[in-house]
C-alpha cells in the first residue's frame, strides 16, 4: 500500500521544500495538504472534531504555493490538496492554477475536493451554505470545461465561461467524465456524496477512514450504477493514524494508498514523526 502525508503546514513548521525532500528520499508516496484562507475570531460553527479549534487552522500556508515549491524540489512525489474549499475559489482562477500545478509538476497533482465546515468562513467569500454543494458542482464543470482540448463554453446556475483559449492544459488525461487532475471528493459517506463522486471524480476522500467496510459497497454500487468503470474508483482514506491491523483492513477492501497525518510542528519532530512512519512504507 502506497503511503502518503498531510499535515498542516504553517508559518510555525517544517517548510515545503525541507519536507518534501524528506519525503521522496524516505519513499513516501504523497504530500497532500489542507487550505483554510482565513478563521473569523467571531465564530458560533463547531469544530468538527469538538473542542477548541487547533491553532494552526488560522495560520495555514496557501497549497498551491506550497506545493508549487514541493513540486519544484521532487521529480516523484505525489502532491495533492486535502482539501481544497472549490466553494471559496474563483473557478476560472482555479482552473489555472490546477493547470499549472499540475503541468509543472508533470502530472503529479491530485484535486482533493471538499464541501467546508465553517459557515463564518464561506460566507466571507460570499458563499450561501445551504447551496455550497451544486456551487461546488457547477464550479468543477466550469473547471472542465476549461481543462477541455478544445475551447468549450459553459453556462450554469453560478457560474459561466465563454468558449476560450486556456493553457497549460493539466498533464492528466480525461477519465470518463473527469477531466482535469486525479479528483478525489472529501466528506461523510452519503447519497448526496456518493452522487458528486460518481458523477465528476475519480474516488472518495473519507476523512479518518471509519466505516468503510459498511459505506465501500454503497459506493461502489452506485458508482456502478452511473456506469463508472469498477476498476477505477479511487478510495483514500485521509488524516489516519495508522496501525498494522487498520492498513491491512483496507488492503482487504481494495484500497491501494492511505494518507497519515504529521504533527503540524518543527522539522525536528515532523521528522521524527517520519522516522515511526517508515515501517508502513511498501518493502520495509
Amino acid at each position: 500500500m502506497r503511503i502518503s502525508v498531510t499535515v498542516f503546514l504553517t508559518d510555525e513548521t517544517i517548510t515545503p521544500t525541507r519536507l518534501a525532500r524528506e519525503l521522496e528520499q524516505r519513499g513516501f508516496a504523497g504530500l497532500y495538504l489542507p487550505e483554510h484562507t482565513h478563521i473569523p475570531v467571531e465564530r458560533t460553527t463547531p469544530y468538527p472534531a469538538g473542542g477548541e479549534l487547533p491553532p494552526e487552522y488560522g495560520r495555514t500556508l496557501d497549497p498551491f504555493v506550497a506545493l508549487g515549491q514541493a513540486a519544484a524540489v521532487t521529480d516523484r512525489l505525489g502532491l495533492g490538496t486535502g482539501i481544497t474549499l472549490v466553494a471559496q475559489h474563483d473557478p476560472i482562477d482555479l482552473a489555472k492554477q490546477v493547470a499549472t500545478l499540475d503541468h509543472l509538476s508533470g502530472g503529479r497533482f491530485t484535486l482533493g475536493l471538499g464541501f467546508g465546515w465553517n459557515v463564518e468562513e464561506a460566507a466571507d467569500h460570499g458563499v450561501e451554505w445551504r447551496t455550497r454543494r451544486e456551487l461546488v458542482r457547477d464550479r468543477m464543470a466550469l473547471m472542465r470545461a476549461l481543462w477541455s482540448e478544445e475551447p468549450t463554453a459553459h453556462e450554469g446556475r453560478f457560474d459561466s465561461v465563454r468558449a476560450s483559449f486556456a493553457h497549460p492544459k493539466p498533464v492528466q488525461k480525461p477519465r470518463g467524465p473527469v477531466a482535469g487532475p486525479r479528483t478525489l471528493v472529501g466528506g461523510a459517506a452519503g447519497p448526496k456524496l456518493f452522487a458528486h463522486i460518481c458523477e465528476y471524480a475519480d474516488g472518495w476522500l473519507p476523512i479518518g477512514g471509519r466505516g468503510l467496510g459498511e459505506a465501500m459497497p454503497r459506493l461502489r454500487a452506485e458508482w456502478a450504477d452511473a456506469g463508472r468503470d469498477p476498476d477505477a474508483l479511487q478510495v483514500v482514506p485521509y488524516a489516519v493514524h495508522p496501525t498494522p491491523g487498520k492498513l491491512a483492513h483496507y488492503a482487504d477492501l481494495g484500497i491501494e494508498e492511505a494518507v497519515v497525518q504529521l504533527p503540524p510542528a518543527g522539522e525536528a519532530e515532523v521528522l521524527k514523526a517520519l522516522d515511526g512512519l517508515t515501517g508502513y512504507l511498501p518493502g520495509t
